[in-house]
């Protein structure tokens, strides 16, 4: 049969069967508008100077993992795996990278700086007409400034410290203590009761593991499940909390 002319269907199942390479770019293709949706609408929210290119080969990065990872058997459709998968893999990148200039991030901190005084002020939190007024600044570039200080607020994290010279400097999110670091021991009970836990998942009924695993695995909220599902957020949230009885008796 000619490549050009196999069906969606056909694709995948040269994917699942053979994980041949061919039917892999073609299912990417298929499926880059995906990318190109979640690339919008992540992209309305961020500094201007974030190229959208960027931005869209972090998300087909996250399609491809979707593509590795997706199994058939789970029931559940590739579109709205792929979604979740490119949104955390463009959020992913976002985070570990500083995307933001010094200019930014010095109009950033002014601004912030600027609310903390006003609201010492005011006693309340000061209108965006206030700060500019306060900085000598335009209100639109005050309002257009929110969004990057939100954006440097959420890679803080992973910005560079110390002084050093070197090339290689941790970020913040390294030097944080880490407290629940496991002994040999308690690592071995661990790995012992996570089995034990697998075994007791598997005799849960279908729908009862696939909240479990889209909830503890994927880290969808109970709202995202049910439109995986097509069921109600309270319905997933009772059969969470019923998976979760069963789980608990079964370990206890």
């Amino acid at each position: 049969m000619v490549a050009e002319q196999l069906t969606i269907e056909q694709i995948w199942k040269n994917w699942i069967d053979h994980k041949d390479a061919e039917a892999a770019n073609r299912l990417v293709q298929h499926y880059m508008y995906l990318v190109d949706y979640h690339t919008q609408r992540i992209s309305v929210n961020l500094p201007r100077n974030v190229a959208r290119d960027d931005i869209r080969s972090l998300g087909f990065l996250g399609l491809y993992d979707a593509l590795q990872k997706f199994e058939p058997e789970r029931d559940l459709k590739f579109d709205t795996y792929a979604s979740f998968r490119i949104r955390g893999a463009i959020i992913d990148g976002l985070r570990k990278e500083d995307w933001l200039p010094r200019s930014t991030r010095e109009k950033a901190k002014k601004i912030e700086q600027a609310t903390q005084e006003l609201f010492q002020l005011y006693h309340r939190e000061p209108t965006a007409a206030e700060i500019a007024e306060y900085l000598n600044l335009k209100v639109r570039d005050v309002e257009s400034s929110y969004k990057d200080v939100w954006f440097a607020n959420l890679l803080s994290i992973e910005e560079k410290i110390g002084d050093s010279p070197d090339d290689f400097k941790e970020s913040l999110g390294y030097t944080i203590i880490d407290n629940q670091q496991l002994t040999p021991e308690d690592r071995l009970l661990k790995e012992e009761n996570y089995q034990y836990l697998a075994n007791s998942i598997s005799k849960l009924n279908k729908n009862e593991q696939l909240v479990i695993s889209l909830f503890y695995q994927d880290e969808l909220t109970f709202t995202e499940i049910g439109q995986v599902l097509s069921l109600t957020t309270s319905r997933i949230s009772q059969i969470h909390k019923q998976a979760i009885f069963k789980l608990k008796n079964a370990l206890s």
